[in-house]
């Protein structure tokens, strides 16, 4: 199940998992249907079933329906990808409300606690647990003050929890993209434009991302076969952004 699957890297994830031989399960907001009907079509090109899963994830009780639908859809649950987000950026602290920060840290940290555990009774040996930070998560932002903080709380609740699945035989563990050109950058409506068009240009690669780069970390770390000794890492995919300070 990956949640924000209907674009960006959810969509090159689903992708990916699909020619791997897994069914997928996309959970996605009401108003992105026409995106997830394009996500499926890629993912039944494959030759896999790609259920959607419309609804909103600052809802508790949704998080626990979409784990039990993907449960009896698809005949159980062997990854979980937490990846759907908000953003909303500001230039400065005065233009951070609490109702953005509010949402955010209800989307991108409560979502991830509910659906984690839902799908608790359901994981067991070689089932893998995967969450979408950022780069901004490991340093901070001057512009994405509490998505940043919302990222960092998802890295350290997933390294708190990690040894208590790794008991189960469960892995959990984080991508922090870089730079990546996803809708998401839109979303931010506060970009500065110099930002949107400088974007990836400090890093080594001296460019952005596109999602397909970022996507096999995820194969990487759905596979038990090839990270059964990664337990609650950080895989940074970021072109070369190693200064985190």
């Amino acid at each position: 199940m990956i949640t924000g699957g209907d674009s960006g890297i959810g969509r090159s994830v689903a992708v990916l998992y699909a020619r791997e031989g897994a069914d997928v399960a996309i959970v996605h907001l009401p108003e992105e249907q026409s995106d997830a009907d394009e996500t499926r079509e890629a993912v039944e090109k494959e030759g896999r079933t790609c259920l959607l899963l419309p609804g909103d994830l600052c809802d508790p009780a949704f998080c626990a329906d979409v784990v039990e639908r993907t449960v009896a859809e698809l005949g159980g649950l062997n990854v979980l990808v937490s990846n759907a987000a908000y953003l909303n950026s500001q230039n400065s602290l005065s233009d951070l409300s609490a109702e953005d920060f509010d949402r955010v840290f209800k989307t991108n940290v409560y979502a991830y606690f509910h659906l984690v555990m839902a799908a608790l009774p359901h994981l067991s040996h070689g089932d893998a647990v995967i969450a979408t930070a950022s780069e901004e998560a490991l340093k901070g932002s001057e512009i994405m003050m509490d998505y940043a903080a919302s990222k960092a709380a998802l890295v350290v609740f997933t390294k708190s929890i990690a040894s208590h699945l790794a008991e189960r035989g469960v892995r959990a563990n984080v991508v922090s993209p870089g730079p990546t050109w996803t809708v998401l950058n839109l979303a931010g409506q506060r970009f500065p434009d110099e930002y949107l068009t400088n974007l990836g240009g400090s890093s080594p690669m001296g460019r952005v991302a596109q999602p397909e780069e970022v996507a096999p970390a995820y194969v990487y770390l759905a596979s038990d076969a090839d990270s059964s000794f990664t337990v609650g890492e950080v895989i940074a995919v970021t072109g070369g952004l190693t200064d985190t300070r």
